[in-house]
């Protein structure tokens, strides 16, 4: 993580917007690391849209419409499910104070969540912020197979039909990799985010 640095300040949302405009991200250590430490990765992950690819067995999966689709109906619950500690991870870096400030997002209408419900329970989501043209995707969470995937494929078709030019993963894991991710350098990224800035989109 090159360009980190930690902070004690409160910052506000204003503040993040602005983090977002320039290409950082911040992070925290641990769910109740009280510290933030802002990020701008040299190697920059998004999923080109015109390029994204749904796996087979996905797609013949998403042919039964397995979940339903909802987008900003628990925008707390989900960030609080990406929070919480799984076996395959042990660790998290949503602090409280990060928690508290995507839900002031949510409220001044930059930052959504894309739930999969199914009989009634959340099973799985994601959740990000929307500034301009670009989403930058920060997490996500399933309790079902295949729902936070199902979360990411009606995400993609919503930022295409909406007018967006970005979708920002922060990195690229094997899990987006399957998906179309690849890796920008900072310089390319940054273009393609001052483009994208320029657009007026609305996920909503």
């Amino acid at each position: 993580m090159s360009g980190s640095q930690a902070v004690v300040l409160e910052i506000t949302p204003q503040v993040l917007l602005k983090a977002y405009s320039c290409g950082i991200f911040p992070m925290a250590e641990s769910a109740d690391d009280p510290t933030i430490f802002w990020v701008e990765p040299e190697m920059r992950g998004i999923i080109p849209l015109d390029k994204f690819h749904v796996p087979r067995r996905l797609a013949r999966t998403l042919r039964t419409r397995p979940f339903e689709i909802r987008v900003d109906t628990a925008f707390d619950a989900v960030v609080a499910a990406c929070q919480e500690a799984v076996e395959n991870r042990p660790s998290t870096w949503i602090s409280d104070q990060i928690r508290r400030l995507y839900g002031q997002l949510h409220r001044m209408g930059h930052s959504h969540s894309v739930e999969a419900w199914l009989d009634g329970e959340l099973v799985g989501g994601l959740y990000g912020v929307s500034l301009g043209g670009a989403f930058f995707g920060e997490s996500m969470f399933s309790r079902r197979r295949d729902a936070s995937k199902a979360c990411l494929v009606h995400l993609v078709e919503r930022l295409k039909t909406r007018g967006y030019r970005l979708l920002d993963t922060q990195f690229v894991t094997d899990h987006l990799r399957q998906f179309g991710a690849v890796e920008v350098p900072r310089e390319q990224y940054t273009v393609l985010l001052e483009n994208a800035l320029q657009e007026d989109a609305s996920l909503i």
